[in-house]
């Protein structure tokens, strides 16, 4: 579609065609603010959560984030985004005690795209995010007041290599892993399929008690085509899962 403009003079009227879009101008910029994970090569993902900004006498400013009822899970490309860190330096994995935060308490540290991709493999990431459409253009790194976490049992079904949906009390979650996730089995051996066997390492409760690891978690649970019983340990602020205990129910 294509509208008219037309320019008048005093004895003269001209006029042009432009393309719709252009007569609109570019999408509006938006913000959001949330715990973002790897959502796929030079992707994150990111529901949006309401800021607070805190200040303290003592310490950076940080923020303190909340639920958005009904808020959905954005889908975000990265790979042309400004990107700046709280840490003083981009390949750092913690602060270490010092911090590069502005006014606002966003990170100042000017790094790249791929310094992104490397902290996104560490786990979720407290960002601020002005996108247009399906892009990040510009993205914040901020500190977070850490989230309590919750211990609940329920069914957990595998999305990817390190996403889960968790279902309880009939509400489902998404949920991020990585290398540091625990993974507890009622199985003799770590590399077992989900439930193979007898539960040679299940209490009396079916809780599996062999100590194994998330790279055996991901194995198991491409083992399984329906949701699995499982006492999961996870931080609902941030989306993290800490711990899986895998269930033997006939234990």
């Amino acid at each position: 579609m294509r509208t008219l403009i037309c320019a008048g003079a005093a004895l003269a009227l001209s006029c042009v065609t432009v393309p719709a879009q252009a007569a609109s101008g570019p999408a509006a910029t938006r913000v959001a603010y949330g715990y973002a994970w790897a959502d796929g090569a030079g992707a994150l993902r990111i529901t949006p959560q309401e800021p607070k900004l805190v200040r303290e006498r003592r310490g950076p400013a940080f923020y303190r984030l909340s639920a958005v009822p009904g808020a959905k899970e954005l889908r975000l490309g990265y790979r042309s985004a400004s990107y700046r860190r709280v840490t003083v330096a981009c390949g750092l994995k913690e602060t270490e005690g010092r911090v590069a935060v502005d006014g606002k308490g966003l990170g100042r540290t000017s790094c790249r795209p791929g310094d992104l991709t490397a902290a996104l493999e560490e786990g979720g990431v407290p960002l601020r995010v002005e996108y247009r459409g399906g892009e990040a253009v510009r993205i914040n790194e901020f500190l977070a007041e850490p989230g309590a976490s919750r211990v609940a049992r329920g069914l957990l079904k595998r999305l990817d290599d390190a996403t889960v949906l968790f279902t309880a009390g009939g509400t489902t979650v998404k949920l991020g892993y990585t290398y540091a996730t625990g993974f507890h089995r009622a199985t003799a051996r770590c590399g077992d399929a989900w439930l193979a066997g007898e539960p040679v390492n299940a209490d009396r409760q079916g809780l599996g008690t062999r100590p194994c690891q998330a790279r055996h978690l991901t194995k198991a649970l491409r083992t399984v085509t329906h949701p699995a019983a499982v006492k999961i340990d996870y931080v609902p602020d941030s989306g993290a899962l800490n711990e899986v205990w895998e269930v033997f129910g006939d234990a």
